[in-house]
């Protein structure tokens, strides 16, 4: 089987249709993979895709996400895209709920479920389960964010260190949203965020639960390629019109750069640079282009360090000539094991 696997027999065997997981970094292919997939099983069973990602949740938030786009989605049937307005915020248990109940209605069409994304914390929250998350507390907020304009955000993420290393590896130092939650976490309850982010020991799975769906990861091995795909989909993304949807999304006047949608990577970036001077200069341009890939880097490390805590995973090199080969051929090894 491509890539090594601790626990091949990784998914639940109480359904005739198992649950298949794609997960990667971001610019992996993962969207052309899992067209690829559902092409490769139509003949045997249809395949309902299911997203797990954070930001395709948002409507009107299209280039700027890598949406699918009309042919990509009618290839087969996509869930959890643009179900929430920019205003709105969306959480881990939230999409747990929701990814349960698509998993069930797609597996009582007789179709296969295929999740897709690279959202970890929600692949995280399907598998293992999540501890209830302490509500906001809008105090412990305030202060932090006092003590970050006079501080930095560095010396905070230096404080988190202390308190909360696994959290605090995984972030950037500037990442100031999840900085101040793993602080407010922290501060309000004593516990570090990376205990709530813990694996809930379960004896086992219910039925329908996808908690044991089998994982394949689109994993580079050369970072370097992962980095020119990412220069060249950022790239491309302006050249689409990047900036313009943002100048929409700012012209509706009920978004704000606080809101978790537009902190999503590119939308923070390129409010800044319309902050600055609309249209932007050519200067203005080079700095949102250096920043937005920047960014987008910084995701992509965070996202393996967040594959690296599911060893259940199936590794297949995404920078490999023959990738998409290696994905199906994974799919089928693991459909053998339980439809041989």
């Amino acid at each position: 089987m491509p890539g090594a696997a601790t626990n091949p027999a990784s998914f639940s065997l109480r359904h005739p249709l198992p649950v298949i997981s794609l997960a990667g970094p971001t610019a992996s292919g993962k969207t052309a993979a899992a067209i690829a997939i559902a092409q490769h099983l139509a003949p045997r069973f249809p395949v309902e895709i299911v997203s797990v990602d954070s930001a395709l949740i948002y409507r009107d938030m299209d280039i700027g996400t890598a949406k699918p786009d009309a042919a990509e989605r009618a290839a087969a049937p996509h869930h959890l895209i643009d179900i929430r307005d920019p205003t709105h915020s969306y959480s881990a248990a939230a999409f747990v709920a929701d990814a349960q109940r698509c998993i069930a209605e797609i597996r009582e069409r007789g179709a296969l479920p295929l999740l897709v994304g690279g959202t970890m914390l929600y692949f995280k929250a399907l598998f293992d389960g999540l501890d209830a998350m302490p509500p906001a507390d809008a105090d412990v907020r305030a202060a932090i964010d006092a003590q970050a304009l006079e501080r930095g955000w560095p010396a905070l993420h230096a404080e988190l260190a202390q308190v909360d290393s696994p959290t605090a590896q995984r972030l950037a130092p500037n990442d100031s949203q999840r900085i101040q939650r793993a602080l407010e976490v922290w501060r309000s309850t004593g516990r570090p965020l990376s205990d709530f982010h813990q694996r809930t020991e379960r004896a086992a799975a219910e039925p329908g639960e996808p908690c044991a769906a089998a994982l394949i990861s689109l994993e580079p091995a050369d970072r370097a390629w992962l980095h020119r795909r990412i220069e060249q989909r950022f790239d491309a993304m302006l050249a689409l019109g990047f900036l313009d949807e943002v100048r929409r999304l700012r012209r509706r006047g009920d978004l704000s750069p606080d809101l978790p949608s537009m902190r999503c990577v590119g939308y923070r970036q390129a409010w800044e640079a319309l902050d600055e001077a609309d249209p932007p200069t050519t200067q203005g341009l080079a700095r949102l282009r250096e920043r937005g890939i920047a960014a987008t880097r910084q995701l992509a490390k965070r996202q393996f360090t967040w594959l690296r805590s599911l060893p259940q995973r199936h590794i297949v090199p995404a920078d490999a000539p023959d990738a998409l080969p290696r994905v199906i051929a994974t799919v089928d090894s693991l459909l053998e094991a339980v439809h041989p």
